[in-house]
């Protein structure tokens, strides 16, 4: 059983951090707050924050942040870590407080992703209201959402979180993206929230450090309303609404600030995490999901 709830936010790096303000107000229905030291926090539930944007010298996927209930979890994962060879460090109080949290420590995986293990939530809380009228998202003990990391060596990666972090298998598909190219393989992981996946890992490379995060609406009409928005409002569609055949999400994904995709979707699946067993998807999507798009100017 895994010790990690969820997915408790996604940190991006940035050279300007206003447009990812612009973008979570516009296309996700987002409020945004000023956070420390430039950052700036996207707003989707009651907390400060699920999305931090931070300055820096590049737009990309910075890191992951994993919530574990309490102290005791908290330790225990950075045991096991210690006693897999990983060498978490314990972050200073100021970089816990920056985040929200009692207690933060920082890791990478044996692709080089980097993740932030988080306890004991210390920020504001308030009622959620989008500047757009978006009615609300899908998070609480789910988290944020997911992310889709690339992950290379994959068999290392893999049993790093499922033998150290403690995630389960929900699904593995073989992605083959042209008849003569080879397989790369996906694997969708859940924690212990039950979100269907809160980690894909996928074998290949990616510049921005993310193949895509997912943000779960309450409403399919906010996601249609969404797909029409983003059109008026210019920012680039990486795939056509479609329902995927592991998660049963109905989605789209549109190109984010930090040159990965967001997925913008309702009606995931929540699973047992003691009972669920893995499925092997054939095909990405039941329907949609055109991605073609996403490599057109």
């Amino acid at each position: 059983m895994a010790k990690i709830e969820a997915l408790a936010y996604v940190v991006a790096e940035s050279t300007d951090v206003s447009r990812w303000e612009d973008f979570g107000r516009q296309a996700l229905g987002t409020d945004s707050l000023a956070g420390p030291d430039g950052a700036l926090f996207l707003k989707m539930d009651e907390r400060e924050h699920r999305i931090i944007a931070v300055p820096g010298p590049e737009d990309r996927y910075l890191a992951s942040g994993w919530e574990v209930p309490d102290a005791a979890s908290f330790d225990a994962v950075l045991a096991d870590m210690e006693q897999a060879g990983c060498k978490p460090t314990i972050g200073s109080a100021d970089e816990a407080a920056a985040r929200r949290f009692r207690a933060l420590a920082h890791f990478s995986d044996p692709a080089g992703n980097r993740h932030e293990l988080v306890w004991g939530y210390t920020g504001a809380e308030a009622p959620f209201v989008s500047p757009i009228g978006v009615h609300g998202f899908k998070t609480g003990r789910y988290g944020v959402g997911h992310t889709v990391l690339p992950a290379l060596p994959f068999d290392e990666t893999l049993a790093f979180y499922r033998e150290v972090l403690g995630f389960g298998t929900s699904d593995e598909f073989d992605f083959k993206p042209a008849p003569d190219a080879p397989v790369m393989r996906i694997y969708f992981l859940h924690a212990a929230s039950g979100r269907h996946h809160s980690v894909a890992l996928a074998e290949m490379p990616n510049p921005a450090g993310c193949v895509h995060i997912m943000v779960e609406l309450d409403s399919l009409t906010d996601v249609g309303l969404a797909y029409d928005r983003r059109e008026k409002l210019g920012f680039k569609l990486m795939a056509t609404l479609g329902e995927h055949e592991n998660d049963k999400m109905t989605s789209f994904y549109m190109m984010t600030p930090g040159n990965f995709a967001v997925e913008y979707g309702w009606g995931g699946m929540i699973v047992d995490p003691a009972t669920f067993q893995t499925t092997r998807t054939e095909r990405v999507s039941v329907w949609g999901h055109d991605f073609s798009v996403g490599f057109q100017n």
